[in-house]
C-alpha cells in the first residue's frame, strides 16, 4: 500500500506528533522536500511532506495570525500532503504557533511536529524508504501476475482462461473484440455494454491501427482502448477503472498475450480460409445451379437471399489483406486473384464501412446485389469498376457506375468547364437571369414534357414552348435529337458539378 501520512506518524524513529490536520491522515506522500519559503506552492508538484524549521515563521510580521493561515493555506494550495514543523531550543521555533494549527485544522492539511533531534534528512530517507519498499512490492506482485497470465494463455484455455485470470488478479474488468468490434470475450463486465458505449473510442483508435489508444469515459467509468495484433490489426482491448499502477504496469503485458492469443486464433484459422477461398472457385461456376449455390453459400453461414462481390485491387501483400476481410466479413468468403483481393458478402453488409476500416485508400469496385447463382456476373462487374476507383481514389458501386455525374466526375474540371462553356455560351449571353437555362433544364428532366414542365415551372404551356424555341435557336441545336439533348443535358450538369469558384 501506498505511505500515507498515518503511515509516517507511526514510524517510532522519527519521534513525530500530529498537532492538527487529522482528517487527512490518509493523505498519500510521494516525496518529502525541505523548504524555508513563506510562499512554497510554486516548488511543489502534489503530494510532498513539506518540512520547515519555521525561520520566517519566527520573524515578528511572520508571525501573525494571518500569515500563518496564508502560509497553512499556500501548502495544501500546492498539494502538500502534510506540514513538518521542527521545533527545539537551537531551532528558529521553540513552539508552535497556535495560529497555524488553527489554519491547518481548518484545511484539512496534517499539521505534524519533529523534536530538534529529528533531522530531516531522516524524514527524508524515510518517505523515500517506503517508496521504495513500495514499489518493490508492486513489481513483486506484477511479476507473480505476469506468471499467472502466462501460464493462462499456455493452459490451453484460450481467450476466456486469460480473461479470469486477469480479473482475479488485478478485479479490474476488461473487453476484447475483433477489429470490427465483435465482442469476443469479457471478464468482470457486461462486455456488450461496454462495446456499445465505447463505439466511437474504437473507431478513433481503429483510425491509428496499431499505433493507436484512447481513454474515455463511459457510464460504467474510466476506460482505456488498445489495440490487439502482431502486424495487422486483430482487435482491441477495453480495461474498465485500471487506474492502479499494478493494472497501468501489467496493461501492457496483457495488450501482447492477448495479441498472442488472437494471432494463434488468425493462424488456426487458416485452412477454413483456403477451404472456403476454393468454395468461390465453385460459387463463381456459370454452370452452378441455384439450389447448389445457396447451399454452398448456407455452408459458410451467409444465408441472405442475394450477395454482392468486392474487388479490392491490394496495394501491399494480398495475402494479408485477404486474412484482414476474412476475419471482418460475415462467411469469411474471400480469395486472393492475382493482385486483387475478392470477397463475397450478403447485400445488407456495410461494405464500405468495412473497405474504410480494412482497405483505406486501395481501389476497390462494388457489385450489384444478385441471386447467389450470379455472383459472377457481379464479381466481373466489380473488378471491371477497379479502374475507375483507382481513378477516383475511392471505392466506387455498381450502381453509380453508369450514371452521369460519375463519367462527369472522372473528367478534368477545366475541360468540363470548357465544353458546358461552349455548349450554353450563347444563352449566357442573352440570358443574364437563367430564365431560359431554368426552362431547358426542367424541360429535359421531364423528358420534353410540355404539360410537366408547365406545371413545374407555374407557367402557360405556351411560353414553356416559346422558350424551348428560343433555346434551340439561339444554340443552333435541334431538340428534336437525342444528341443534341444529350449535349445540353451534360452541359447543364456539367456546371452543377463542377467545384465552386474562389474568391
Amino acid at each position: 500500500m501506498p505511505l500515507t501520512v498515518r503511515d509516517l506518524l507511526a514510524i517510532p524513529s522519527l519521534r513525530l506528533t500530529l498537532v492538527a490536520g487529522g482528517a487527512g491522515l490518509g493523505r498519500v506522500v510521494e516525496a518529502a522536500h525541505a523548504s524555508e519559503m513563506l510562499r512554497p506552492a510554486a516548488w511543489l508538484e502534489g503530494g510532498e511532506a513539506v518540512m520547515t524549521t519555521g525561520l520566517l515563521l519566527a520573524a515578528p510580521d511572520a508571525g501573525t495570525a494571518a500569515e500563518c493561515a496564508a502560509y497553512a493555506e499556500d501548502v495544501a494550495r500546492g498539494g502538500g500532503a502534510a506540514l513538518i514543523v521542527g521545533l527545539g531550543p537551537a531551532l528558529p521555533l521553540r513552539e508552535l504557533p497556535p495560529t497555524l494549527a488553527t489554519a491547518a485544522e481548518r484545511l484539512g492539511l496534517p499539521l505534524l511536529t519533529a523534536p530538534e533531534r529529528t533531522p530531516f534528512v531522516a524524514i527524508t530517507k524515510a518517505v523515500f524508504g517506503a517508496r521504495a519498499a513500495e514499489e518493490r512490492r508492486t513489481l513483486e506482485r506484477t511479476l507473480r501476475t505476469q506468471r499467472r497470465l502466462t501460464a493462462a494463455t499456455a493452459s490451453g484455455g484460450g481467450l476466456d482462461a486469460l480473461l479470469r485470470a486477469w480479473q482475479e488478479a488485478t478485479g479490474t474488468g476488461v473487453v476484447v473484440c475483433d477489429a470490427l468490434g465483435r465482442l469476443l470475450g469479457a471478464a468482470g463486465t457486461d462486455g456488450a455494454a461496454a462495446l456499445a458505449e465505447a463505439t466511437e473510442l474504437l473507431d478513433v483508435v481503429a483510425l491509428r491501427g496499431l499505433r493507436g489508444s484512447a481513454d474515455g469515459d463511459l457510464a460504467s467509468g474510466r476506460v482505456q482502448v488498445q489495440p490487439l495484433g502482431a502486424s495487422h490489426l486483430r482487435g482491441f482491448m477495453l480495461l474498465l477503472g485500471a487506474g492502479s499502477a499494478e493494472s497501468r504496469l501489467l496493461g501492457s503485458v496483457l495488450v501482447s498475450l492477448l495479441s498472442v492469443e488472437l494471432e494463434r486464433r488468425h493462424l488456426a484459422d487458416e485452412p477454413q480460409r483456403r477451404r472456403r477461398a476454393r468454395m468461390l472457385d465453385r460459387l463463381f461456376s456459370p454452370e452452378l445451379p441455384p439450389d447448389q449455390a445457396r447451399t454452398l453459400l448456407a455452408s459458410a453461414g451467409v444465408t441472405a437471399s442475394a450477395v454482392r462481390v468486392l474487388a479490392v485491387a491490394a496495394e501491399t501483400e494480398p495475402a494479408d489483406l485477404a486474412a484482414d476481410l476474412a476475419l471482418a466479413v460475415p462467411g469469411g468468403l474471400v480469395r486472393v486473384a492475382g493482385d486483387a483481393v475478392e470477397v463475397v458478402v450478403g447485400e445488407a453488409v456495410d461494405v464500405e464501412g468495412i473497405l474504410r476500416r480494412f482497405a483505406p485508400g486501395q481501389p476497390a469496385g462494388i457489385g450489384p446485389a444478385v441471386l447467389p447463382q450470379h455472383a459472377a456476373l457481379s464479381l466481373r462487374q466489380a473488378r471491371a469498376l477497379l479502374p475507375t476507383s483507382r481513378e477516383l481514389g475511392r471505392p466506387v458501386t455498381a450502381t453509380e457506375a453508369g450514371s452521369v455525374r460519375l463519367l462527369l466526375s472522372l473528367g478534368s474540371p477545366v475541360l468540363l468547364a470548357a465544353f458546358a462553356d461552349t455548349v450554353l455560351a450563347p444563352l449566357d449571353a442573352r440570358d443574364p437571369d437563367g430564365v431560359l437555362t431554368e426552362t431547358l433544364r426542367v424541360w429535359l428532366e421531364t423528358n420534353g414534357s410540355w404539360a410537366e414542365t408547365a406545371a413545374l415551372l407555374g407557367l402557360h404551356r405556351h411560353t414553356v414552348q416559346s422558350r424551348i424555341e428560343k433555346v434551340a435557336h439561339l444554340t443552333s441545336r435541334r431538340l428534336d435529337r437525342t444528341e443534341d439533348r444529350v449535349d445540353l443535358w451534360l452541359a447543364l450538369r456539367s456546371r452543377e458539378s463542377a467545384p465552386p469558384h474562389g474568391p
